[in-house]
């Protein structure tokens, strides 16, 4: 027979004041009324399941901020607004085009989120019992988030080169297997990391400022770390926020290193392919001055905002949902 709703909760109770060791658990090390055992199986489930809906639902937008990001754009991909560019995008080139690039987003993103969120939470605790015995640490929370970012983006960084070249204006990829051929086959395999120290350099402060907001978030919105839907969207969307918008314009860099805009490069006699952080960086600033390195800022937040939010939320509903389960076939069958 199946547990009663009561014997869960009470379940649920007893892991918030006993860790499996029968050690008093901290309610500031460990949120969600969790207990600190937690799966990795069970993060990686939530953590692939976060991601793919975070890349998902707001993927229109996400190609909205490449083609704004580009630095010499064709004449018909000149946008004042997101909505402006949705608009124009869908009446001048279909419905779906919004959403071309999203198969290769979604078949990196599950894996990549899986790795991110499990590492994130097993570095996160080994370092507060480090730093903090077990309490929560802001530097241990910055620190787990700037490691999952180095595996996190060994995974995803191809699927953005593929990603962002199909997104642009004009692209001349039929789909996502001609232009994995046609890339491999015309700069080589290494076109698919050229952006990787970019986009570590890029994602690592953006993973450390997100993970430091959001936790600073949760401990004034969410004190006791329970499972609270609101807090952790609210957190998640702040986080977002301020995270997109301190790095954008390494953002910008690295959508150059991406898609190689050749109308850009060849205005700056630039021959043969655009390698390294620092070139990118110069080229930017001569193609447009200081305001080049913000060109899609208002998207990219627009995007990180619901994005985060939506992956935080879902991450820790499964998480919660995921570790109820186990609890309750732990705990076996209740009284007949």
């Amino acid at each position: 027979m199946e547990l009663t709703s009561d014997s869960v909760v009470a379940t649920l109770e007893m892991s918030q004041i006993k860790s499996k060791d029968d050690e008093p658990f901290n309610s500031d090390g460990d949120y969600e009324s969790l207990p600190p055992h937690v799966s990795v199986a069970t993060h990686m489930t939530a953590g692939a399941v976060a991601g793919i809906l975070e890349h998902t639902v707001m993927y229109p937008v996400d190609s909205v901020k490449t083609r704004m990001q580009s630095l010499q754009p064709d004449p018909n991909a000149q946008y004042r607004s997101v909505y402006e560019a949705l608009k124009r995008i869908i009446q001048t080139e279909g419905i779906f085009r919004p959403l071309r690039g999203l198969n290769i987003t979604m078949m990196g993103a599950g894996p990549a989120h899986a790795l991110y969120f499990a590492c994130y939470e097993r570095v996160k605790r080994s370092l507060s019992d480090v730093i903090q015995s077990g309490g929560n640490s802001h530097l241990a929370n910055g620190m787990a988030g700037s490691v999952a970012t180095v595996l996190h983006d060994a995974v995803m960084n191809p699927a953005e080169v593929v990603k962002q070249r199909m997104q642009m204006y004009n692209s001349p990829y039929r789909g996502l297997l001609d232009c994995v051929r046609t890339v491999t086959r015309t700069e080589g395999v290494g076109a698919f990391y050229r952006s990787y120290s970019t986009q570590l350099t890029m994602n690592i402060p953006f993973q450390a400022v997100h993970f430091i907001t959001y936790e600073l978030m949760q401990e004034h919105l969410n004190p006791h770390r329970h499972y609270h839907p609101g807090s952790h969207i609210v957190s998640g969307a702040v986080a977002g926020a301020v995270s997109a918008a301190i790095t954008t314009p390494l953002d910008v860099c690295k959508t150059l290193l991406n898609t190689q805009e050749n109308v850009a490069l060849n205005s700056m006699n630039i021959s043969g392919h655009l390698t390294g952080m620092a070139n990118a960086f110069r080229t930017v600033y001569r193609l447009g001055g200081i305001a080049a390195f913000f060109k899609g800022v208002q998207a990219r937040i627009i995007y990180q905002m619901p994005s985060t939010a939506i992956a935080w939320s879902v991450y820790e509903f499964f998480k919660y949902f995921l570790t109820k389960q186990q609890l309750e076939q732990e705990a076996g069958p209740g009284p007949l």
